[in-house]
């Protein structure tokens, strides 16, 4: 009877192997098609075996465990590549959708305006006394603004859009980190290795784990069951088994890293926007003072790599000065306070090595604990290279490379295009002549402090370091004959004993008390609203001559257009009121305005092929026609499209050939999954047919019995 109940035992083996056999198989043919799912597949092993004569007998088989075929190595390869393909992928799809503004061979752009421009100008220079050539002018140059304004316009709407996307997918991501810490306690509970091996927990962590590859590069260390840890490649963890960090998109912030031997109890605060981050760093020890005392900075936009430089390329250091003496650097103000209060004086000296990072936009940040954020925006130093500390793959970095990367030197490029375009003209506008004379005019450019010297970042006056050491002359007339007032009523404006004006002297201030000294007989000079007006006295008007100081065009004294970036850009007030504001021809040595001079028109219509002085804040300056350098801009993002398509596909390609390797290992065949089905339903059948038998030879045995 032991022999026979073996016999059974061996058909039961054999018949709960075959159905385990055909469940996972039908459940691979199930899901074939299910994204993520690896092959299963039972392992067998035959039972033990029982020592008879003529030797060992055995006794079936049994079900050891179902495993799951995956390759863990190419997974973690495919992780890393289709992190940076989705990374460029972003990059490209939303380059592609720039590249269309900077696109004029289908249609006029701002390239064919600025051609207009200078050719309205030197219409205007061989008729200047035509209105129809002053129309054309005003006209065309709105036309020109326009195109500038809505390129500029279009890339901040980019950049804002860039930070919705960038929210929406902190958010999923936020989400697929609890996912996986909550799978990692479900594989804890369930998973007994090689006995009940939780293959759908772990098919669910990995393709979570490829979902949040594809928001941000990830890194991933598996310990066995749950202890699981995935982490940035930069080493900023997420999911710690059970346990999980949060990322966070945030609004700009400011953060300090002191030595050991400083003693500063303040903070560094700021004012205004912009693309870069912008790095400090003490080079000088003192005090946050207006005075000699002050500690000096160094300021990089590139976390460090490379410093800011004056047009000769020296590093540029700026004083560490309190609320009252805020430095304008790049486009924020910077001023160091109290902790608690940012207009108070901060205690403690400032020592070589200390730093401090301003984030004037919205950045990403993880937190390890509530309270302290580190940020991880991703970052390029001015060699194109990634900052490797921070965030560097997945849709998340290529979201903020094109909006801070690919759009913000574009609309650096462009901005320091427009402010060079608008400093030659009116530089030479406000040393010009129209039509007709001015009796009252205010300034379009204003100051921040009226008694900081104008050359100085403390002053605020957006040219600043455009101001040279010269002068400024002015000439006053009958304005009911139109002759000059007297042998005293021009020529140049004097800082006391005949002194010139000097930027890093002369305050606004200064400006109004000189011409009140040099021509109060004819003119009032007063500051309103952080801005020079000038006020002829009764009976007078004047003209604006050889300006050799930069000063009316640095306060915005007859000039032609108002603004210093492509957004803001506009004509002024003055030229779009009265064309005959608009200057064509000049003051000559006598004091004259003689009708059809052309001088002012002429040279403004000559910048055309003049190289001119070109300054932004991520780039080294550089000398070239302003036609030249748009077109410069273009290639540029034309080059950028190009580059991140390239990436793109290229990582695409290794990220498909990984995926092909893997579906190698744990992809279903459905051919083979058949044959499989076929085999062990075979296997099935003999399995019965052997219960079958031993069930005839019970029953034979137990006639005989009876």
């Amino acid at each position: 009877m032991a022999g026979l109940n073996t016999i059974l035992d061996i058909g039961k083996g054999a018949l709960f192997a075959s159905q385990t056999a055909i469940s996972v198989a039908g459940n691979n043919i199930a899901n074939v098609n299910t994204p993520g799912y690896a092959r299963q597949a039972v392992r067998l092993e035959e039972q033990y075996a029982l020592d008879r004569t003529p030797g060992q007998i055995g006794t079936g088989v049994k079900t050891v465990e179902v495993i799951r075929y995956f390759n863990s190595f190419v997974e973690q390869q495919y992780v890393d590549k289709v992190s940076t393909q989705r990374r460029w992928d972003a990059v490209y799809q939303n380059m592609r959708a720039l590249d269309s503004l900077f696109n004029e061979s289908q249609t006029e752009g701002i390239n064919a305006s600025i051609a207009q421009f200078w050719q309205d100008w030197q219409d205007l220079a061989s008729h200047p006394e035509l209105n129809a050539s002053r129309e054309a002018l005003l006209g065309n140059s709105q036309t020109l603004l326009s195109a500038i304004h809505t390129v500029a316009d279009d890339m901040r709407r980019m950049q804002v859009q860039m930070d919705e996307f960038i929210a929406q997918e902190v958010d999923t991501a936020n989400d697929i980190i609890k996912q996986i810490a909550e799978v990692n306690l479900q594989i804890q509970t369930s998973d007994v290795p090689g006995q009940n091996n939780a293959n759908s927990l772990y098919d669910r962590r990995d393709q979570l784990v490829r979902e949040l590859a594809g928001y941000l590069d990830v890194d991933y260390v598996d310990n066995g069951g749950g202890e699981f840890t995935v982490m940035t490649k930069a080493g900023h963890v997420l999911v710690d088994g059970v346990q999980t960090y949060k990322l966070a998109f945030e609004s700009p912030k400011s953060a300090q890293e002191l030595t050991g031997g400083s003693s500063f109890d303040g903070d560094v605060y700021f004012e205004g926007g912009d693309d870069f981050e912008y790095t400090l760093e003490v080079v000088q020890p003192g005090d946050v003072a207006l005075g000699g005392t002050a500690a000096q900075f160094r300021v990089s936009l590139d976390g460090g790599k490379t410093w800011m430089t004056d047009d000769d390329g020296n590093e540029m250091h700026f004083a560490a000065r309190p609320d009252e003496g805020k430095m304008r650097i790049g486009d924020l103000n910077i001023w160091f306070g109290d902790k608690a209060d940012a207009g108070a004086d901060p205690a403690g000296t400032l020592v070589e090595g200390d730093s401090f990072t301003i984030v004037p936009k919205k950045g990403l940040y993880w937190y390890k604990t509530t309270s302290t954020p580190m940020n991880i925006t991703p970052q390029q130093y001015a060699n194109g290279a990634d900052n490797t500390r921070r965030l560097t793959g997945g849709s998340l970095a290529g979201y903020f490379q094109f909006r801070d990367e690919n759009i913000g030197s574009y609309v650096d490029k462009l901005d320091g295009f427009a402010k060079s375009f608008v400093w030659e003209v009116n530089r030479l506008h406000s040393q010009g002549a129209g039509a007709q004379n001015h009796v009252n005019m205010v300034g379009t450019y204003a100051v921040d402090s009226t008694s900081a010297p104008l050359g100085s970042n403390s002053s605020g006056l957006v040219w600043a370091d455009r101001l040279q050491q010269g002068n400024m002359q002015m000439f006053f007339y009958d304005s009911s004959t139109g002759e000059l007032a007297s042998g005293a009523s021009f020529g140049p404006l004097d800082f006391g004993g005949g002194a010139m004006f000097d930027p890093s002297v002369h305050s606004l201030e200064d400006v109004a008390d000189a011409v009140n000294n040099t021509w109060g007989t004819y003119v009032t000079a007063d500051i309103v609203n952080n801005r020079l007006r000038l006020t002829a006295e009764n009976g007078y008007e004047y003209a604006f001559g050889t300006d050799t100081a930069g000063l009316a065009a640095g306060l915005g004294l007859n000039t032609f257009f108002d603004g210093t970036t492509a957004a803001d850009i506009e004509l002024t007030t003055m030229v779009q009121s009265d064309l005959d504001f608009i200057a064509t021809g000049h003051v000559n040595g006598a004091g004259e305005i003689n009708t059809g001079d052309n001088t002012t028109a002429g040279a403004i219509a000559a910048l055309k092929d003049k190289a001119v002085a070109i300054n932004t804040n991520s780039e080294r300056p550089t000398s070239q026609t302003l036609a030249k350098y748009f077109n410069s801009i273009v290639t540029s993002v034309g080059g950028d499209t190009s580059t991140a398509q390239f990436n793109y596909e290229y990582n695409e390609a290794l990220a498909t050939d990984l995926e092909s390797r893997q579906q190698e290992t744990a992809g279903v065949s459905l051919d083979e999954e058949m044959s499989s089905l076929i085999k062990y339903q075979h296997s099935y059948t003999a399995a019965a047919k052997l219960i079958s038998a031993a069930d005839r030879m019970l029953q034979t045995l137990l006639g005989i019995k009876n």
